[in-house]
């Protein structure tokens, strides 16, 4: 039993059941919090709510996605399931919500860093969509820890 609920999480079937389902989304929602959190303590015009919904989207398109693949829309030849299209899709929306982050004010660029983070959302929300949570709980990691250490390094320097 505890085997099958691995293999479902880790997306090795691709029906995915309401619970392994519900387990992705919760995951996608937690770890683009992280990642908001740091932007939402920074004061940033798009924080934790903005990251979570992002990776919980990106997440919600992955999960349709493998539904709609085990529907039967004719013979498996008609059948064209393409994922890239799908991640090409999502990532094309969140850079268009990312880019109006950004803008210019006195001849210098703002939001780039917030910009950034809504895309790298994105591709959490994927990898938890796609059942590849671990790999996602290691991109959140990595990505709070560039971050924040990377800023002491900056004040540190007094570049900031």
């Amino acid at each position: 039993m505890l085997d099958t609920i691995w293999d479902e999480l880790n997306g090795s079937f691709t029906e995915v059941p309401p619970a392994i389902a519900t387990i992705r989304l919760i995951a996608a929602l937690v770890l683009g919090g992280i990642v908001g959190f740091e932007r939402e303590v920074r004061k940033k015009p798009a924080g934790l709510r903005t990251h979570m919904l992002v990776s919980m989207a990106a997440c919600l398109f992955i999960i349709v996605s493998q539904q709609l693949s085990s529907m039967s829309f004719g013979t498996q030849s008609e059948l064209q399931v393409d994922p890239l299209r799908l991640i090409e899709a999502v990532t094309a929306g969140v850079a268009f919500l990312a880019a109006g982050i950004i803008f210019t004010s006195g001849g210098e660029v703002k939001n780039t860093t917030t910009g950034a983070s809504m895309w790298l959302s994105g591709a959490i929300g994927l990898a938890c969509g796609s059942g590849q949570m671990p790999l996602a709980a290691i991109a959140t990691l990595l990505v709070v820890i560039v971050m924040v250490l990377l800023r002491v390094v900056e004040r540190w320097m007094g570049t900031h």
